[in-house]
């Protein structure tokens, strides 16, 4: 089941072995599995941004505020 999120810092994801590019502050959607976050977001007009990262990396930006979780 999908949520609802705000980036409200800095979160930053490494696709592949590339350098970190960070994920633009604002709304996002967040699928949570078992053992990783997804998620994504408009990066430009028309453009979906999407990306998995592991869910103890997840809570750490939760719990640091820098991602938060918007009410269902």
């Amino acid at each position: 089941m999908s949520q609802f999120a705000m980036i409200t810092g800095e979160v930053t994801y490494r696709p592949g072995e590339g350098a970190l590019i960070e994920i633009p502050r604002g709304r996002v959607e967040v699928e949570l599995a078992p053992d990783s976050a997804t998620l994504s977001w408009e990066a430009a007009e028309g453009v979906v941004g999407l990306t998995a990262i592991p869910l103890t990396q997840f809570e750490d930006y939760v719990r640091d505020g820098k991602i938060k979780m918007t009410p269902q």
